[in-house]
């Protein structure tokens, strides 16, 4: 079977790395671009709060193009759908039918993905899906990927996580109901380095801000 060509769901932390570094092993995809949801408002990807040239570096550091999804502060999903749509669409004028997603095991949002990529006759790859959340985690620590956290809702983890290394010492801190990957939106990460990039990303965090509910790691390069 020829290898298929697949777009990356890429938010810039450890889940979609994961599922980066995943398919780079296989034989049966090539990853072709990046696609990245970023807020107009804030020139930062969505949800994370990252700035645009830190996104930027890595997809210089992967060797790939970005395609960027824009949409406002607050968009309603429509806008979302909307935005997502026309971008998929060019990816597959181009004869790609494949968008690799890092989820791990939130059965909706996979439903939801594969739902929405079906009306335009394309499907949705899970690489780390079902896999151990805690041996996830511990697996990106031992193959030398590191990231910082970007984001934390703290109404499931303490502010004083943002900011901090994803590590094992950030690991062995976690309280009891927080899962390893933050798969439950507790946390968010920016990863800086490991074997998918072809150079370590110089970074250091600035302030640390609440913004709509949530604390965010103004990350800087360096």
């Amino acid at each position: 079977m020829p290898i298929r060509e697949a777009i990356l769901s890429w938010s810039g932390g450890k889940d979609s790395s994961l599922a980066f570094y995943e398919l780079s092993k296989s034989n049966d995809f090539k990853i072709v671009s990046l696609l990245t949801t970023l807020t107009r408002d804030f020139d930062r990807i969505s949800m994370h709060g990252v700035r645009r040239d830190l996104l930027d570096e890595q997809a210089k550091r992967l060797g790939l193009p970005l395609e960027e999804v824009w949409i406002t502060k607050g968009a309603p999903n429509s806008e979302y759908e909307s935005e997502m749509s026309k971008a998929l669409s060019k990816h597959y004028s181009k004869g790609v039918r494949h968008v690799v997603f890092g989820d791990l095991f939130l059965e909706d949002i996979r439903r939801y993905r594969e739902d929405k990529l079906s009306t335009m006759n394309m499907s949705g790859i899970f690489p780390l899906w079902k896999k151990d959340t805690r041996k996830l985690a511990s697996f990106f620590i031992e193959h030398r990927f590191r990231a910082m956290v970007c984001t934390v809702d703290p109404k499931a983890l303490d502010p004083s996580f943002c900011g901090r290394e994803f590590d094992n010492s950030f690991l062995s801190d976690l309280p009891a109901g927080v899962d390893p990957c933050g798969e439950n939106g507790e946390f968010h990460t920016f990863v800086y380095a490991g074997p998918i990039f072809d150079k370590e990303i110089a970074i250091r965090r600035g302030e640390v801000v609440l913004r709509d509910g949530f604390y965010f790691a103004d990350i800087l390069l360096d």
